[in-house]
């Protein structure tokens, strides 16, 4: 007889969504399971960004001196580098300046700043993080064979891939975290809205000691390398020390792998001369435009990759899916624990879809801004007129890709509008503009930002259940609020405060937050029936 094991919520796949989300859910004391094919080593990074608004889910969940102590060096400079022509012999026709991890300063409306964390860095935080938890219980080497759901929950058939044998696993909800090419979301059918295959590439991981000494150039995070017919590839320095990613964004013929003699050629085509290197591995890959039509099937849910594919040009993918996990961690964790109803789970979709439609679109919005150089069979020439045709080139990319690099909107920036657990308040949407985030309390809104006079940020009140600021002196005390909430046995606790500058960026006396941290509520007096908000915003 297969094991048979019981769970509230089964996660499918331990890539760093599935893994934040079965943090997330330890972390608010529910129990789960996760079962990852592979054993968890990563070989192709998949993502490096961790986000500002990620990095403020690590600092609630208290794990950020472990992101800024990852093995990536905290001295390495960010810049951007564009060249035309390889990196010796070639010509640097501009660079977006950016400092190292180690000195960068968070912006006005965070506690946080974006951190380079490649995902072999990352995931292991994660693990780590999730495995503190003794109600979290990962299976590595563990494949789903099979699953099957009926109305109290789904029954899932895993295989043990290194002792053999299968398990039965139990659950009330299953999580699709399973990444772009789902198993879970292909079975279920659930179709995908977009562009299927923006390019064809090919992501090689070198290894080289002393690569800097090679080139000669003033060491940075990534070089965009343009060549008589436009953008054709990019190197990254992975770990900041010797490994780097070199990507193939036109891999000959569409979709055609290509040998390891390519490759290999194209490798010095980029540098520009022969050197010693060790290739890794090589990974060819396709860059999509995608968003699932369903994020719900009844008890199964997507998340992450498996709910979106966008293009890595900005460094949305995996943001996006964390995004994801505390959406729908708190909502789980609500209706399994019965203060809210089963339709606050449909929300998930109400409020994320929109947000990985406008996120998948800029990204590949940034790949249209890094392929726009047009062809130049001259470009590369050694005269006067390629060389002034070079530095105009420079001045036109550097222009265009500066919107690549400066996205505190589209991470801080996203708005729940329509939801049905947000109390509108008549006012009007802000403006969704890529680079500039204006913190304000609107309901839908990410709760502003404010640092405390005892050292806090004022996202610290968040996180495991609703939060009723009061700000002012003059706030009325919100005890209604306080007695519904206990009634419904919502979880809901009051915050006064008078500090000048958190009264002016709240803008209401008082202002009602969800665990997430998104503002749900706000008005300067106490609604007539404060027992039907609380109904609205727990899906009552």
């Amino acid at each position: 007889m297969p094991e048979m094991l019981e769970t509230p919520v089964l996660i499918v796949g331990a890539g760093p969504v599935g893994l934040a989300m079965a943090g997330d859910l330890g972390w608010r004391g529910q129990s789960c399971i996760v079962a990852e094919q592979t054993d968890g080593s990563i070989f192709q990074p998949r993502q490096d960004l961790v986000g500002i608004r990620t990095m403020e889910f690590c600092r609630r969940w208290g794990i950020v001196k472990d992101v800024e102590n990852c093995p990536y060096p905290r001295d390495l400079p960010q810049d951007n580098i564009y060249m035309a022509g390889p990196l010796v012999g070639g010509w640097e026709v501009g660079r977006y300046e950016s400092p190292p991890m180690g000195e960068a300063k968070p912006p006005p409306q965070s506690p946080q700043t974006r951190e380079r964390c490649p995902q072999n860095m990352f995931d292991p935080i994660l693990a780590k993080f999730a495995k503190s938890f003794d109600r979290v219980n990962l299976l590595y080497r563990h494949r789903v064979v099979s699953f099957e759901q009926d109305a109290d929950g789904v029954t899932v058939t895993l295989e043990d891939l290194d002792n053999g044998g299968e398990k039965t696993v139990r659950a009330q909800y299953l999580v699709a975290c399973d990444g772009a090419n789902s198993r879970i979301r292909q079975a279920l059918d659930i179709t995908q809205t977009g562009q299927p295959a923006l390019t064809y590439t090919t992501n090689v991981i070198f290894r080289c000691d002393g690569f800097e000494k090679l080139h000669g150039r003033k060491v940075g995070y990534r070089f965009i390398l343009i060549d008589t017919e436009g953008t054709w590839a990019t190197i990254v320095a992975i770990d900041g020390r010797d490994h780097w990613r070199f990507s193939i964004i036109r891999s000959g013929d569409g979709s055609r792998e290509l040998t390891e003699d390519e490759v290999r050629a194209a490798i010095v085509k980029a540098v520009g001369v022969e050197f010693d290197y060790e290739i890794v591995s090589i990974m060819p890959w396709t860059r999509r435009e995608l968003v699932a039509d369903e994020y719900r099937r009844d008890r199964i849910f997507l998340a992450g990759d498996s709910a979106h594919a966008t293009s890595p040009t900005g460094g949305f993918g995996m943001n996006t899916g964390v995004g994801d996990t505390v959406d729908l961690c708190w909502k789980l964790d609500a209706v399994i624990r019965g203060w809210a109803g089963p339709k606050l789970l449909d929300s998930y979709f109400t409020e994320r879809a929109p947000v990985a439609t406008r996120n998948v679109r800029e990204a590949s919005g940034n790949l249209g801004r890094m392929l726009s150089p047009q062809p130049d069979p001259h470009r590369l020439d050694d005269t006067p007129e390629a060389a002034a045709a070079r530095e105009q080139l420079g001045k036109d990319f550097a222009e265009a890709m500066k919107r690549e690099w400066q996205t505190l909107g589209i991470h801080l920036g996203y708005v729940y509008e329509g939801s049905p657990i947000i109390v509108p308040d008549g006012t009007p949407a802000p403006a969704l503009d890529p680079s500039i985030y204006v913190q304000t309390s609107r309901p839908g809104s990410r709760a502003p930002h404010v640092w405390l006079k005892d050292g806090g940020s004022t996202l610290d009140w968040y996180g495991k259940g609703f939060v009723l600021v009061r700000l002012g002196a003059d706030a009325p005390d919100g005890a209604a609020f306080a007695q519904a909430a206990r009634a419904a046995g919502m979880p809901l606790v009051v915050v006064s405060c008078d500090e000048t500058d958190v009264v002016k960026a709240y803008e209401r006396k008082l202002v009602l937050v969800r665990p997430d941290g998104h503002s749900c509520w706000r008005g300067d007096t106490m609604p007539d029936d404060a027992a039907s908000i609380i109904e609205i915003v727990r899906s009552a």
